[in-house]
This record gives structure tokens, C-alpha cells and sequence, in this order.
């Protein structure tokens, strides 16, 4: 029995094939980051979201004597992170993790794969969910609204497919992004009328913890915030972890713009819109959504570890969603991406490395810079018909 007839034994042996198993794991994981990282600045400036709504308080600005950094999400959110927020603080943070965890589950597994690319997704994305739990912040849950927003379009449920794009943008911006799906929406009209009708209301959701004109205020300020934020992680050493930060952070120039990237990464993005003929096959809109996943984050100055379990899971999907056989040069990108983002911040990983090169240069992008140039190859090239 050689190497490949070996593994597709283990994946099926029952603890790699179902779904219990691997929903353990992440329950098991998302408890163990609570208690590892308790107590979680992050999450303790997430309650104070709530609180500073509640009692009126200005949202961006520092509170030193109460947490490091500063909130950068939406007033909304204040609404999101409420029940979690009226908790004693680890029970809190406990199901604040469990809740994101068992969103991305449901997520995953309503993906439309075969069930074992859903499971393999799954494990493949484990260690990365770890690293993300454990620092408490939304992006699980970006990752889970991305993909309920393709699944519902999909199956034709506009309206809820447009709330998951409203409260991901509300919240954090990068929701946004799922208007990438648009040209797959079969009643577009409904889709933009529940998109304006759900960004309505999360606008004046927050409006019902405090006063109307304190929450315009904060949404004016909240602009601000992003800025100045945007401006500050350009070299910074835990931000910027994206193509934009690696090619910054490598060449060590400050005097251009990001443009000089952004513009033609947009313009490789949207090129396999153009292949019409192709848009008929379920596997190349899944793809779409492998794209999306990874230009959300290798595009963005706000990028951070935490936030690579959007795009390995992007990856992941790009692995299995496929009509075809992956070669072995799919196989070794996909372990060079499970190695070098996923568990380079582990202590499975060489530490020297990792702080003299990996850090400093960005280099857990460069694994997903090479999935999503591969990605759209394939997207300009291959046939998806099954």
C-alpha cells in the first residue's frame, strides 16, 4: 500500500470521517482558549463595547485603566457582543468562543462539497481556529458570514444572504466583500432591496442601548478610527500580514502607494467574471468564494494572524471544491500553507524563524498569495464542468 492509499485509509477511518469528532475538537478548542487567554484584552474591550453604549460613552478612544488598544468595530456591534457582555467575564469569553466556533461549523458544513471536502475543511482548519479563538476576535465569525452568504444565494434565499453581508460590513468592513456574489443572485432586485432594508436597520439597531445622536457621533468617529489605523499598521510588526504588508515590510520602502498593488490585484480578481460560460458550474462559484476569502485579507493593511482563518479557509476550499484530481504540486502548496500560516506561530515551529523572518516580513502571507495566484489561473483557465 503506497503513501496516498494509505492516507485515504486514515481519512476514513470514523474518526476522520464524521462530523462529532471534529465538532469536539473545536468546542474543545474554543474552551481552552478561553481559559489559556483569560484574562482576553480583546474580548475585555468587546464587553466594554456593549457598556460604553449603554452609558454613552465615547467608543474609540483609549481607556488605558481599564485595557490596552482601542475598539475598531462598529457601533453595532454593541448589539452583536451583548448577550456575551452582561456575563461574568470568562463565561463570557467562553461562550463568546464557543458561539463563533460553532458558527463556522455550521457554516463549513452547509458548504456545497461532498460531505469528507466538508470534514477535510475541518481539520484542516482546526489549528488555525485555535489561533484565532485565542485572540477572541471576530474574524471566525467574518469567515462563517462569508460563506452563509454564498450558501444562501445559492439556494436562493436573497434576503438572508443579504443580512449575513450587512452585519459583516456593520461590524468590521470586510463583509463587504461578499457582494462579490452578486452576479450569481437570481432575483437581484430582492437581494438589493433586503440589502438596503438590513443596512437600515443595523444602522438604527444600536439607536435602542442609547441616543440616536450618539450613535451617528460614534459611526463619524468610527470612520476616523479606521484612518488613523490604516496609516499606523503599515509597518507595524503584528499588523499589516497581508501581500500589501510583505512586499512593504520586505522592500522597506515607505514612498509609494498601495495602489500600486491593490488596482492590479482587483483587476486579476474581477477578470473571471468574464467567463460567462463558466458561471453555470457550481464549482467555479465556489471558487469565487475561495477568492474572496483570500483577497479580503492578502488585500487589507488591517490584516493580522487572527485573521488568516478567513483565508485558510479560503485555501482549504480551493483544495477540494474542484472537478478535477489535484496534482502534486496542489498537494505540496497546500502543505506549505498548512506548515508556514497555520502553525508557524506554534511552538511546533522553528521560534528563531519565526521571529527573525516570519514576522518581520510578513511571510504568513506568502503561502496564500500563492494559493489565490493559483486560484486565478485556474479560474482563467480550466473547465469546472463535473
Amino acid at each position: 500500500m503506497n503513501w496516498n492509499e494509505r492516507l485515504k485509509a486514515l481519512a476514513e477511518r470514523p474518526l476522520f470521517n464524521r462530523y462529532a469528532p471534529i465538532g469536539v475538537v473545536w468546542a474543545v478548542a474554543a474552551i481552552a482558549a478561553a481559559l489559556l487567554k483569560f484574562p482576553n484584552n480583546n474580548f475585555t474591550i468587546f464587553r466594554h463595547v456593549f457598556w460604553h453604549v449603554w452609558e454613552g460613552l465615547p467608543l474609540y478612544v483609549p481607556y488605558p485603566e481599564v485595557y490596552h488598544d482601542v475598539n475598531l468595530y462598529g457601533p453595532v456591534f454593541s448589539c452583536v457582543v451583548a448577550p456575551f457582555a452582561v456575563c461574568p467575564p470568562l463565561m463570557g469569553l467562553v461562550l463568546w468562543l464557543l458561539a463563533m466556533a460553532g458558527l463556522l461549523f455550521v457554516a463549513v458544513r452547509k458548504l456545497p462539497i461532498e460531505r469528507r471536502g466538508r470534514i477535510f475543511i475541518a481539520w484542516f482548519c482546526a489549528n488555525e481556529l485555535f489561533t484565532a479563538l485565542s485572540m477572541a476576535q471576530f474574524n471566525v465569525a467574518i469567515a462563517a458570514l462569508l460563506i452563509l452568504a454564498f450558501v444562501l444565494i445559492e439556494e436562493g434565499h436573497e434576503g438572508w444572504a443579504a443580512l449575513m453581508i450587512a452585519v459583516g460590513t456593520f461590524v468590521k468592513l470586510y463583509g463587504i466583500v461578499g457582494l462579490a456574489f452578486f452576479f450569481f443572485v437570481r432575483r437581484k432586485g430582492r437581494f438589493l432591496g433586503a440589502l438596503a432594508g438590513w443596512s437600515v436597520v443595523l444602522f438604527l439597531l444600536p439607536m435602542l442601548l442609547s441616543s440616536p445622536e450618539y450613535i451617528v457621533g460614534q459611526y463619524g468617529a468610527w470612520a476616523e478610527a479606521l484612518t488613523v489605523k490604516n496609516d499606523a499598521n503599515l509597518f507595524a510588526l503584528r499588523q499589516n500580514i497581508s501581500l500589501l504588508g510583505m512586499v512593504r515590510k520586505i522592500s522597506g520602502r515607505a514612498d509609494y502607494s498601495d495602489l500600486w498593488l491593490i488596482v492590479p490585484g482587483l483587476i486579476l480578481f474581477a477578470l473571471p467574471y468574464l467567463r460567462l460560460d463558466q458561471y453555470r458550474h457550481r464549482a467555479f462559484r465556489l471558487m469565487f468564494l475561495a477568492s474572496v476569502m483570500l483577497f479580503v485579507v492578502l488585500f487589507s493593511t488591517g490584516s493580522e494572524s487572527s485573521g488568516y482563518i478567513i483565508a485558510l479557509t479560503g485555501v482549504a476550499i480551493w483544495y477540494v471544491g474542484v472537478p478535477w484530481r489535484r496534482s502534486r504540486w496542489d498537494v505540496a502548496l497546500l502543505i506549505f500553507a498548512l506548515l508556514l500560516t497555520s502553525f508557524s506561530p506554534s511552538d511546533l515551529f522553528p521560534r528563531r524563524i519565526y521571529h527573525h523572518y516570519i514576522i518581520p516580513y510578513a511571510l504568513k502571507a506568502l503561502p496564500c498569495v500563492m494559493v489565490w495566484l493559483k486560484l486565478m489561473w485556474e479560474m482563467m483557465t480550466r473547465d469546472y464542468e463535473e
